[in-house]
């Protein structure tokens, strides 16, 4: 079934141009998923119609861990309403002597309201902790 954001969204640009958080700006969500992963990871979908959404997770690897660690504010808030702000807010990045710590933020907001996501990322220095998206059309 087509939502009624669909033809809006598809006017917009093209769905396939969509590689980061910052390219929702003026697209329309039908809704957000949060997934909670044991083995992959935390990860987010921004659903833009019932089989296209982008995918904000972390790519798990051998010595590493990223998590979602606090979400502020209503996912809901995100949905029906085009998104006028997508950003990366700040990347604190910390050496330890144990390895590397990284908080990353990300705002999002509509005319309902805003989110805050704080990612926070951990390694023994050698393997990335950046937080990554992807789209993903369900139908390919």
């Amino acid at each position: 079934m087509t939502s009624k954001y669909e033809t809006y969204n598809t006017l917009k640009r093209s769905f396939e141009e969509l590689e980061t958080l910052d390219d929702l700006k003026g697209f329309v969500l039908v809704r957000v998923d949060r997934l909670y992963g044991e083995e992959d990871g935390d990860e987010l979908r921004f659903w833009i119609n019932d089989h296209q959404y982008l995918k904000m997770y972390h790519h798990q690897d051998c010595c590493e861990s990223v998590i979602i660690k606090d979400i502020c504010g209503d996912l809901n808030d995100l949905v029906h309403s085009p998104i006028l702000i997508a950003e990366e807010r700040d990347n604190d990045f910390r050496e330890t002597e144990y390895g590397d710590q990284r908080w990353t933020f990300y705002h999002l907001a509509t005319i309902h309201g805003s989110v805050d996501i704080s990612w926070y990322g951990e390694s023994n220095g050698y393997y990335s902790t950046s937080v990554d998206t992807k789209y993903v059309d369900t139908r390919r």
